[in-house]
């Protein structure tokens, strides 16, 4: 298997950018990942793409394998991941073209299966213990920072810190809902970001979370709410600069071997029940 030590999950706006890649196929216990994985060289560093809704975006939200896509990203030595994705603005202030890092996730999602150790047997007859994972700060503190300085290098202000909710979908929210999650205090709203960024840390991964306002919600603004194609098309006027931001951060994450976070002592004097990866 080849090795990576970064993993992006992300679409083809990342990878097909790249002079060389090698497509790479993973068994995971947990069936198929969203797609093959692409790996190649950032920075002489060795990063894994992995389309999260596939290479066709055929994938809804909900209906992705998110158990199989972070299995798959620490199968080929993937230790520290970062995740782009777009979402909807809560505030006004948070408009199309803000890039947030954040600090805080809450979950409204329905269908999910968010957890590694849930007691059932794998294919391979080994049993996963239950085991509860710290959570408190959802994201790895090292890998915030590295996102947020790569965009200032750039001359991308990001919002540093706030609250990602996410929903089910495929939907996008009523404008009750939205003035709801504003109310929480909430910054943003996506559909991707749980339970990726749980399953990462339940497999000892350093998670990073990098979210492209695409719109603002339909409770923040007065119009006709959130289309499809907006999200689009102001994903599709950004990606080139997100990809310079997240190529940037890739180069200056530190080196996995030398991590000191929480991420990576997520399993110090637990009993799993499993190998991992």
């Amino acid at each position: 298997m080849a090795d990576a030590e970064i993993g992006v999950i992300g679409g083809s706006g990342f990878y097909s950018f790249l002079d060389e890649v090698t497509e790479v196929t993973v068994e995971t216990p947990y069936g198929p990942p969203s797609d093959s994985l692409f790996l190649g060289e950032v920075a002489g560093r060795q990063v894994a793409f992995l389309p999260r809704h596939g290479r066709g975006h055929h994938l809804p939200p909900h209906r992705i394998n998110y158990r199989a896509n972070l299995w798959a990203l620490r199968s080929v030595g993937v230790r520290q991941v970062l995740g782009p994705c777009a979402v909807g603005g809560l505030r006004p202030e948070y408009g199309p073209g803000t890039l947030l890092v954040p600090d805080q996730i809450v979950d409204r999602t329905k269908t999910r299966v968010q957890t590694y150790f849930d007691g059932v047997p794998l294919p391979d007859g080994s049993v996963p213990n239950v085991v509860h994972a710290a959570f408190a700060d959802p994201y790895c503190p090292a890998g915030r920072r590295t996102a947020a300085d790569a965009a200032r290098g750039r001359d991308w202000e990001p919002v540093d810190g706030g609250t990602l909710v996410v929903i089910e979908g495929p939907r996008f929210s009523t404008r009750a809902e939205s003035r709801w999650h504003a109310a929480q205090g909430w910054s943003v709203v996506g559909m991707t970001g749980h339970p990726e960024a749980v399953l990462a840390r339940e497999l000892g991964l350093c998670y990073t979370s990098m979210a492209l306002v695409t719109d603002l919600d339909a409770g923040a603004e007065a119009g006709e709410g959130v289309s499809h194609d907006e999200v689009l098309r102001v994903f599709a006027e950004n990606v080139g600069r997100l990809r310079e931001v997240l190529f940037d951060a890739v180069a200056a994450l530190p080196a996995s071997t030398a991590r000191t976070c929480a991420c990576a002592q997520v399993h110090a004097d637990l009993e799993l029940g499993i190998e991992l990866p």
